[in-house]
Order: structure tokens, then sequence, then C-alpha cells
């Protein structure tokens, strides 16, 4: 069942969204070669509760930081460490924000100085996977057209798109149903409708799309060491289409 939002729900979603979209634009003004991610970590969980609410990752199923710190090769979930930021790395930075009862979840992918032209083209059509994925989300819409959307516009750029990961619904729970996978078919899954709120999150790679565990328990990472990126919003569907939620007002 995909729990349909009222008005009142929306509109605190709508504000920890925004919120949380501040955090991260103060989270991505710190990415530069020297700095720890455990330090990014750390500046993520003071200024979640300077704002009054609370990591949504640290402590689920374990996970021991508010930040996921992924670089280069890891896709999502690395857990923040004395690593150092290099140049010509690539991070992505995904944080949630539990705020008056509900969740907010957003991911962004940075350059770190210089960077191949892969890597940036890499950058570049996965921001537009996502903002592809986001003008299919609309009612009468199936979630495989998102799905589908996302993986043919990865396919044509000559890019691979994780299938072991997914985005997902989001509310009272960080995960909520439905499951919105990365590849798929046209008019497949649950029919799209006002009041849904869920996250679109495209996650390319520069090889293959099979992936394995990090050593450190919780990230993953391509099974061929290859660039991998990540964007994610938070949405709500509306009457007047889909609109994100994590996003600067």
């Amino acid at each position: 069942m995909i729990p349909i939002k009222s008005k009142e729900e929306i509109e605190i979603m709508r504000e920890g969204g925004n919120i949380l979209a501040i955090i991260m634009k103060e989270l991505e003004k710190r990415v530069e070669p020297g700095i720890a991610t455990i330090q990014l970590d750390r500046l993520a969980e003071s200024l979640i509760f300077k704002y009054g609410g609370k990591p949504s990752f640290k402590g689920y199923q374990g996970y021991p930081a508010a930040l996921c710190v992924s670089i280069n090769k890891e896709i999502v979930h690395a857990v923040p460490s004395q690593r150092i930021v290099e140049g010509g790395d690539i991070i992505s930075l995904d944080l949630g924000f539990f705020y008056k009862g509900f969740h907010a979840d957003m991911a962004v992918t940075l350059a770190v100085g210089d960077v191949s032209s892969e890597a940036r083209r890499l950058l570049r059509a996965t921001k537009k996977a996502l903002k592809r994925g986001i003008k299919k989300a609309r009612s009468g819409n199936t979630f495989g057209d998102i799905s589908n959307t996302i993986q043919r516009y990865t396919e044509d750029q000559g890019f691979s798109v994780v299938r072991d990961l997914c985005g997902h619904g989001i509310g009272r729970e960080l995960h909520e149903e439905p499951k919105i996978l990365n590849y798929g078919k046209r008019h497949s899954g649950p029919e799209i409708k006002e009041g849904m709120c869920f996250c679109i999150e495209p996650m390319l790679t520069l090889g293959g799309w099979e992936i394995k565990k990090s050593e450190d328990g919780f990230g993953y990472e391509t099974r061929d060491n290859s660039l991998s990126c990540h964007f994610e919003h938070t949405m709500v569907v509306t009457k007047q289409g889909c609109q994100i939620l994590t996003s600067l007002q």
C-alpha cells in the first residue's frame, strides 16, 4: 500500500525538505581536497540538530553516521572515516533529515577540482537522468514510466544504471512503498497518484551495473571498480504536477 499524504503532512515535508536542501548546500561548500569525510559527517549532524531535526540514517539498520559519503567507485552508503578527499575525486553526499515526524532524503555528486572529462559527462548524465525521471512523475503515469525513462536515457549516453539499488516512497518512514527501480518497462508498476511522496535516485556507472558490498559493511561499490554517480530528490505529486521538496524555496 502506497501512502497518500494529506496537505498538512505535505507542508511539513516541504518545510523539512527545504531545510535539508539548505544543509546540503552548506556541506557542498566544505568539499575540497584535504578534508576528511568524517569532518563532513560531523558538520552534517551539527547542522541537522541546529535546524531542529534528527539524522534519518544514524542508527538505521545499524548505520553509524548521519551522512553517507561515497567516493569514485563507491555508489552509496559508504561510512565516513578519516579518508581524505583528493583533487580529481568525485564524491557523493547522501543525507536524510527527520523533522516533525517526517523524513526527507537527497543526494548530490560533486567534482573535486579537475576531474576527467568522462567523470564530468557521467555527472551531467546522472543529473539529467534524475530530471527526466521527475518529469514522468505525474498522476496517471506509472512508476515503470519513471524507471524506463531513466534507463533509456542512461544507456543512450553509453552508461550503465545500477539495478540492485533503487528509489523509494518516503514519509513517516524513511523507506516506504513503492520501490522505484532505475530500469524497467513503460506502463508497468503501480499508478502514480496525487499525494504520493517518494524519492527518485538514479545511480549511474562508467562500466557495468553489477555491484558489491564495500569493506565497511554498509557501502556498495561497482564490481568492476568503475566510477559511479548518484543524485536524489524527495518529491510530491500534486494537481499541478510533480514538485521537488528537497530544493531551496
